[in-house]
């Protein structure tokens, strides 16, 4: 059996994606909110209405169900429109939504959103996690300036919560 030069880099590659090296790139961004985790749940628990108020995450649609495939519209901050299909991987009330997705070794992201109670607010931490060969190709630069303009407009419409 002969296996060419070509063949031994591919799976090499391959190898060294699936195993998060070289390429592994993570971003977090939290902000404090005066509301309780139930309102802040409320808010991106409700999807449908991301249009209203979300400036990155622009539309998802989709139920906030574990295991089921979301269809994501986000517009970055540098103006770039991308849409992906992510799969919900954990739904915790009050705690945390993560959803996720990708091709193995070649580029996946999980992304978390978290409600951490805290005596006087609470804090709102979004944090993503990218793995695999194509990191370092991707355009992920205007990102976390994406989270943080969420995070704001979060902010925002929870701090004016009519929930009780």
């Amino acid at each position: 059996m002969h296996i060419n030069t070509h063949t031994i880099i591919f799976i090499t590659l391959i190898l060294m994606g699936i195993s998060g090296w070289p390429g592994c790139k993570s971003i977090h961004t939290e902000i404090a909110i005066q509301a309780s985790p139930r309102e802040v749940w409320e808010v991106i628990s409700a999807n449908d209405r991301y249009p209203e108020w979300n400036p990155y995450h622009v539309r998802v649609d989709g139920e906030l169900v574990e295991g089921s495939t979301l269809d994501v519209k986000i517009h970055k901050p540098n103006g770039n429109r991308v849409e992906i299909q992510p799969q919900v991987i954990t739904v915790t009330p009050e705690k945390e939504l993560t959803w996720g997705g990708g091709i193995p070794g070649l580029f996946t992201g999980t992304h978390v959103f978290e409600i951490v109670q805290r005596e006087k607010d609470v804090l709102f931490i979004q944090r993503e996690q990218f793995r695999g060969l194509f990191v370092w190709f991707a355009e992920l630069d205007s990102i976390e300036e994406g989270y943080d303009l969420m995070n704001r407009a979060l902010k925002a419409r929870a701090e004016n919560s009519t929930i009780p």
